[in-house]
């Protein structure tokens, strides 16, 4: 355990920030910034690409690429970030995976508020599909906000029909708009990030004036998970959003869905982002690499026999 490692993000997460609500351009700025710092491996090689009229970036290896696509879904409460800020996440699951990742760059809120990033997320499932990939090789991963976009984009996929993809991989889900997880209260002040006001600040301008509880806002309390893929669910206990995945873990195991809940102790929100500064960010972004590897079926994996 990195307890020196672990204090030091801390105190940084804790650096005093302004009072009150901020403005939207200004919340956009300091998450550039702080995502800035985070450390981007070596080994990859990005460019811009396009899903549907949405831009996005692709993330390859630059050696030895296996054939499998992870469709990421960024964080930021629907109304921040971008493929850029989180590109220590992508990064790190190519280099450890060898499948190439694109990174969407979702609409957001307040500009385009619910449903804009999940239709937007669907379309660019759809766009893979129509391009000839097999569901069995593209994986859903994301982180926060992101993370719920795995979920809701995969009940949007269910509902449009169209099969589903072979996994999901989602760090710090965000999954409950309700606000109703005990965590939301028992990790307040643990939690070196959120507080209930700033989830409910930036929930209002996504939300805008719909109500929380509906499948597609509050899926880890309201929605059937039915014929879900294999789900990897990895969060901090300094979070209060821990309850998302908690809950959401609990009905996927209830609807019968294969799940994994990774929780690691006395760590932030989206700690993985720290990788390479980080012990406990290396180690889960190696058992989320693990995960995909496991479940994405691709020909390379395919022609190999049983062990």
């Amino acid at each position: 355990m990195s307890r020196e490692q672990r204090a030091k993000i801390d105190a940084m997460l804790r650096r005093p920030r302004p009072e009150g609500p901020q403005s939207v351009e200004a919340i956009r700025a300091g998450f550039r910034e702080m995502m800035a710092e985070m450390i981007v491996p070596a080994g990859i090689r990005t460019r811009a690409a396009a899903l549907v009229d949405r831009p996005a970036v692709l993330v390859e290896p630059a050696n030895n690429p296996r054939a499998g696509t992870i469709l990421y879904f960024h964080g930021g409460a629907y109304v921040f970030g971008s493929p850029e800020t989180a590109m220590s996440l992508t990064g790190n699951l190519v280099a450890k995976t060898g499948f190439r990742a694109l990174s969407l760059d979702y609409r957001l809120a307040p500009e385009h508020p619910f449903p804009a990033a999940i239709d937007d997320a669907l379309s660019a499932y759809r766009t893979l599909l129509d391009s000839g990939e097999e569901p069995s090789a593209i994986a859903f991963a994301g982180d926060s906000a992101g993370g719920g976009l795995t979920v809701t984009a995969c009940l949007a996929a269910r509902d449009a029909g169209l099969p589903l993809p072979a996994a999901i991989v989602a760090f710090s889900p965000g999954l409950d708009t309700t606000r109703t997880g005990e965590s939301m209260d028992t990790k307040a002040g643990i939690d070196p990030f959120f507080t209930r006001e700033t989830l409910e600040h930036t929930g209002a301008l996504y939300l805008a004036g719909q109500d929380p509880h509906h499948p597609m806002l509050s899926p880890a309390t309201l929605a059937d998970l039915t014929g879900f893929p294999p789900m990897l669910l990895q969060v901090g206990t300094n979070e209060v959003l821990l309850d998302d995945s908690t809950r959401m873990a609990a009905r996927a195991r209830a609807a019968g869905v294969d799940v994994v809940l990774d929780v690691t102790a006395d760590v932030p929100h989206v700690f993985q982002s720290f990788a390479g500064v980080l012990d406990e960010a290396d180690e889960a972004l190696d058992r989320a690499a693990l995960f995909l590897t496991q479940h994405l079926r691709t020909p390379d994996t395919a022609s190999t026999p049983a062990g």
